[in-house]
């Protein structure tokens, strides 16, 4: 038995392609999109959890395969898209740019040029590299879709210690709005996603999700648990942002008001940022 529904919306009955998606806000797009009757594929650089991604959708009577794909290679990316079409019978409606990773707790100058890279590397070229290969593809399908490119609150937060996470979002929120711009009037809707804090895996210290120091991890885990939305929520909040069209995706309160301050008072807000630096360190 199909578990999941369908509809006439954006993301219903979508040609899905979503990287990162094994874990965290990957699998939380992944899960809601086939549960609105879409068919998915779910790529990662980790092919075993975007297998089980994908099996857990099948086994609930979802459409979805895996693709293993590393963002920041794009021939690989070039490669997903093939392989995407192929199994979608043609082009995709929805490309999620989600892959991702953290990083933080230096200062710029004491920041190893290697973190730098590595961040800037899957945060930034990760999108670059997805919005290079499919946007075009969508824009000669000719038919209504949407590119949703998974930023950060940090993308304008501007947060002490966390210059490489920040730069790499900031990016991606740069690159959303461009290609905005350049899509318009062709039914394809850009969507920047830009929460706060998320409760996934992405502020483990070390390993393949996160660079980040102990002491930033243990602050980073008390606010997650005080303020972090789910990773379901934040999802079916971005797809649904995305069907009405909208360009940016704010789930959090917090994301919202300090947009707003940093858009009307900027010098105000970077110094009192710098002022809460002091404070907690």
């Amino acid at each position: 038995m199909n578990l999941f529904g369908s509809s006439s919306k954006r993301s219903h009955g979508a040609a899905a392609v979503i990287t990162g998606a094994g874990s965290g806000i990957g699998a939380a797009f992944a899960t809601e999109l086939a549960r609105r009757g879409s068919r998915v594929v779910c790529s990662d650089v980790d092919e075993g959890s975007a297998r089980s991604t994908a099996d857990a959708i099948a086994a609930a009577g979802g459409q979805a395969t895996s693709v293993r794909c590393d963002v920041t290679r794009i021939d690989d990316v070039q490669q997903l898209a093939k392989e995407a079409q192929s199994w979608l019978s043609g082009p995709p409606t929805l490309v999620i740019n989600n892959a991702g990773v953290g990083a933080g707790g230096a200062l710029i100058g004491d920041i190893d040029i290697d973190d730098w890279n590595w961040v800037l590397g899957i945060n930034l070229w990760g999108p670059i590299n997805g919005c290079h290969v499919f946007a075009p593809i969508l824009r000669e399908a000719g038919r209504p879709g949407g590119i949703i490119n998974v930023a950060s609150a940090a993308a304008f937060g501007a947060a002490p210690g966390m210059a490489a996470y920040n730069v790499s979002k900031a990016g991606v929120l740069s690159l959303s709005e461009t290609l905005a711009a350049e899509l318009s009037g062709t039914g394809i809707n850009v969507t920047v996603l830009c929460p706060t804090f998320v409760k996934t895996n992405i502020l483990v210290a070390g390993g393949e999700s996160g660079r980040i120091s102990a002491s930033s991890t243990q602050l980073a885990d008390r606010l997650m648990r005080w303020t972090g939305f789910s990773a379901e929520r934040v999802a079916r909040t971005c797809l649904d942002t995305n069907d009405r069209g909208g360009l940016y995706c704010m789930p959090q309160p917090e994301a919202r008001i300090g947009w707003g301050i940093k858009r009307f008072t900027p010098t105000a807000y970077t110094r009192a940022a710098g002022l809460t630096n002091r404070v907690t360190h």
